[in-house]
């Protein structure tokens, strides 16, 4: 008796959708919060584009939200593989307990330049990507330096030679110029599924530690994004 070949690509996607799935059942159980994106990109040449973002985060399942944060700014693609960034937002942490909890832990303007490094193997993308961030708090002026690895590896079958899914995995360190220097490291695992030309979802899982920080404290996240790429 012949079986058909089972696609590889569907028994990924698959093995995907059920493991968040799952994270998603267990953090409604441990008290895992819920992190939010949406993201406006307006590419006005082959080498340049303008950006929006907007965050909202809770410290439980869609409950307890305490943070929030939007920011814009513009990318120049230098080299094929290199490009800058200058962005600056604003960033809102609020105390625990409840939704919006006043005092605010933190109260923050940010302006950040970096730099993002990418590389090509077969499928495979790798990211470095290089901030410096800014930071004028309401507990006085900060400097911090981040550093981000990432992974993104898409598949599925290729629509205009752009395959519609994308595993992606990332690290990312921060650090300061104070004592004792390391601060904190955020661990995201996500779905990428790109629904249109411009309109693309993301559903991942985030785990983030912190060493000395006085703002935002250490959790899991359930991640969902909404991103729109949009051409002139």
């Amino acid at each position: 008796m012949l079986h058909k070949p089972i696609n590889i690509w569907k028994g990924l996607l698959l093995m995907a959708v059920f493991m968040i799935i799952g994270l998603s059942a267990i953090a409604q159980q441990v008290a895992t919060g819920s992190w939010n994106i949406l993201q406006v990109k307006y590419k006005t040449s082959k080498n340049f584009y303008t950006f929006f973002e907007a965050q909202l985060r809770s410290l439980k399942f869609y409950d307890h939200f305490h943070y929030y944060e939007y920011k814009g700014g513009f990318t120049y693609r230098l080299y094929n593989n290199l490009s800058a960034t200058l962005g600056a937002g604003s960033y809102q942490t609020f105390a625990e307990g409840g939704d919006f909890v006043r005092p605010k832990n933190n109260d923050e303007f940010r302006i950040w330049p970096q730099l993002m490094l990418t590389q090509n193997i077969g499928r495979l993308k790798i990211e470095q990507r290089y901030r410096a961030e800014l930071r004028f708090t309401s507990n006085g002026y900060r400097n911090r330096f981040r550093y981000r690895l990432g992974l993104s590896y898409p598949f599925g079958k290729p629509d205009n030679e752009i395959r519609p899914y994308v595993l992606q995995a990332s690290n990312e360190l921060f650090f300061t110029d104070r004592e004792p220097y390391f601060e904190r490291n955020r661990i995201l695992v996500a779905l990428g599924r790109k629904l249109s030309d411009i309109v693309s979802v993301q559903i991942g899982y985030v785990h983030q530690f912190d060493y000395r920080i006085n703002d935002e404290t250490g959790r899991d996240f359930f991640q969902t994004g909404l991103y729109f790429d949009l051409h002139k």
